[in-house]
This record gives C-alpha cells, structure tokens and sequence, in this order.
C-alpha cells in the first residue's frame, strides 16, 4: 500500500434490505469497499440467514460471515412508526438492495416506484431468481433452480450419471458480484444524471451469461454442438483436468502446446513425446483416450506431492485438490489476507473469510462483525432525527427489536 486513502465508496449509505445470500453478499462487497451498510431486518425472526449453520451460542456463521461491517436495524413495518423511520432512512440513502419475489416489497410500499419518488436518487438494486420481467418472472426460486436451468448443471458430472450438487452457492455468488458492478456503474451514472435508477438483477440470467463456450458452440454451429457431461476432464481442451494419485487428486493444465511439450517426456518418456498425434491441440482432442490412460498411470503411481514437485520442476501449471482445511491453511491465502480475524461481542475473536478486493491506497479488510439482531437501532433512530423519549417508546412497543444479547451489551 503506497498511500492511504479512503477507500472508494466511502459516504455512501446502502440500505441491506435482503436476505438468505445474494443480496447479503452483494451489500457486504459495498461495505468492504467503504459504504455505511445498514442491515434491516423484521422482528423477531430477522434474515433467514441468521437460521443457516453452522451455530455457536445460538449465533449463524453464515449470517456472520455474509453481514460483517454492517450496522443493524430491526423495525416493525407495520407500525406507523417504523414507517416512518424507514422512510427518514431512504431519504438519506444512496443505494437499496433487496432480493424478493418481483411484486413483494411493492406490497409493502417498499418498491422502486414508492421509494424513487422519496429519493430521486436512490439506486434501487433488486436480485430475484427470473428478474422482473418475462413470463417467469413471479415465480421463486434459489440458487439451486438457476444452476439447474442454467445448463451449468448439465455438464458437470460423469456421462450417464445424474449431475453432482455444486457445493457452492454459485449462482447467488456471482450474481452478487455482478450487482457490485451494476450498483457502482449506476451511482457513476447518477453524477451526470442526478438520478437513481432500478437494477433488476437474475440469478437464472447471471448463470447463463457465464456460458464462455457452451453458447457460442451450439449457436455458430447451429445446434450441433452440445458440450455435455466429461467427467474428470475438457474433451475440447485436452490436456486440462483432473488425476487421481495414490493419497489424492490433482489438476493438470497442459492443454497448451508449451505446456505439453514439457509434460509429455515427464509422463510418457520420449516416444511418447514424439508422439505427432499429439502435437497440435485438434490432435489431442482428437487422440485423447490414447494420452490420458498415460497421464493417469503416472499420477496414480505417485503422491500427490511428488507429482506436483515432479510437474512444477518443469513447469506444467498443477494443484492439489485442496479441502477447506487446506485451503485456509494455505500459506498463499494467508498472505493475500484472504482469513481476517474479528472480535464479535458475544463468540470472542472468529476468523472468517474475506472479501477478494486488492487496492493500493487502502485496504478493504473489515474488521467489524456482523450485527447483532438491532445492534443500532437506537444509534440510527436518532441520527434520523428521533428523540430518546420516541427512541425508548418504540423500543418497548417493540417497533424496535433487539436480540437479548443486545441489551447485555448495552447495559
């Protein structure tokens, strides 16, 4: 870091009306990057995240991990009084994200129209399985129906066999990311215009925008190709996959002529590397059950450490197949400050992941934890402009919620 600045969304205030992953991680990239990010949740339940393991003392590590830096505001909607103090709340807002069914937070007077009209500039960020528009709009969905529809699914696996569960929430993910961009574009654009905007972001369209070769394949070659289940490796991309050892698995990537050059003498001796069906990658692709029966018989008499030593010296791109435990351990994770350290007020210190932002002149690493159910109701309540004695009413009508924990800490 050579200089210290603030970092590039500071003074910007994002209203996290979301819930469960997408819209959650979305607003925790914009707090990392420096917005005050004030996380609203209904009483008593909260976010649904917040009853997603893993628990200790009754805390998610999934709530934690997706709502750190976050300030946090429990209100009752429903009182005329929580209405209001959410309205006070969007005026002083640049951003609103929220990720429910298209149509439910317009019931609520919560939608883009309602509250455009209090903050003409106010970027409004909806997340939803099907988007806003088209004939599925109104329809729910997860994660979990967009990889499935998405065609994503269908190419994973071994052939004939029923795709594997993605072990990761992979189309919330990069739709969250995807809505970092769009909410950072749409607050460039306001500087000219003046004006918000809607973003209508879908899990379903997300997904499918990440074909980098499935599209175009089956478009220009008019539905002729398909690419479909493989298994372990890339049919079109041969030498690129992954290889079982005697104690593991590891990846290899030698689909580029460079690469095997140097990978086949290693694994096959030199007539295997004379070999001119091997030579270009269309003969590779062509001659694939011929290589990779050599490939394998070399890893599979070997460590995973040795194979990896063997490779690197010779420079052919490798890995272990790494489990979470590994990875966390990972002397390069370390380094890139990828685990941060927090201190939460009721489970002590907790490493939790970080979010991948790399900048120069600051550094985006948050070290505030999620917040506690209603947190900062009282410290938001009264920068909106209410009084200790409304502030305390509301709070003991239970327009302001707050978990028990909360009081411990006030006290």
């Amino acid at each position: 870091m050579t200089a210290a600045q603030a970092r590039p969304l500071e003074g910007i205030r994002v209203i996290d009306y979301s819930h469960f992953l997408a819209g959650p991680y979305l607003s925790r990239c914009l707090a990392a990057l420096g917005a005050e990010v004030i996380k609203v949740e209904r009483p008593t339940e909260g976010d649904a995240g917040r009853q997603h393991p893993f628990f200790i003392q009754g805390q998610s590590g999934y709530f934690l991990q997706q709502n750190m830096g976050k300030k946090g505001l429990c209100v009752n909607l429903k009182d005329a009084r929580g209405r209001e103090l959410m309205e006070k709340l969007v005026a002083t807002a640049d951003v609103f994200v929220e990720n429910y069914r298209p149509g439910a937070l317009a019931r609520l007077g919560l939608g883009y129209e309602a509250l455009s009209a209090l903050n003409p500039g106010l970027v409004y960020c909806s997340v939803s399985a099907y988007g806003h528009t088209g004939p599925e709009s109104h329809r729910a969905g997860f994660g979990l129906i967009a990889e499935a529809r998405s065609g994503i699914m269908a190419m994973i696996g071994s052939p004939g066999e029923a795709p594997p569960l993605l072990r990761i929430a992979l189309g919330d993910m990069v739709t969250g990311i995807h809505g970092v961009a769009a909410v950072n574009a749409a607050l460039l654009g306001r500087i000219k215009s003046g004006r918000g905007q809607h973003i209508d972001l879908s899990l379903y369209d997300c997904l499918v925008s990440m074909h980098e070769y499935a599209g175009q394949c089956y478009t220009l070659s008019q539905g002729r190709v398909k690419p479909e289940q493989s298994g372990h490796d890339l049919p079109d991309s041969t030498l690129y996959g992954v290889f079982a050892a005697r104690d593991g698995c590891l990846v290899i990537a030698a689909q580029v002529d460079a690469s095997w050059k140097r990978l086949a003498p290693l694994v096959g001796g030199a007539a295997f590397a004379a070999d001119v069906r091997f030579h270009s990658a269309q003969g590779r692709n062509a001659h694939r059950q011929e290589s990779l029966p050599v490939v394998r018989a070399w890893t599979g008499a070997r460590t995973v450490a040795q194979c990896l030593a063997a490779l690197d010296a010779v420079d052919v791109p490798c890995a272990k197949v790494q489990d979470i435990g590994e990875v966390l351990a990972d002397p390069q994770i370390r380094a890139r400050g990828m685990v941060v350290r927090q201190h939460h007020p009721v489970l002590g210190d907790v490493d939790l992941l970080n979010t991948p932002f790399r900048f120069s002149g600051c550094d985006t690493t948050l070290r505030e934890p999620a917040p506690l159910m209603g947190q900062h109701n009282r410290r938001i309540a009264a920068e909106l402009g209410f009084g200790a004695a409304d502030i305390e009413a509301m709070v003991r009508d239970g327009v302001l919620y707050q978990e028990a924990a909360v009081a411990e800490l006030e006290a």
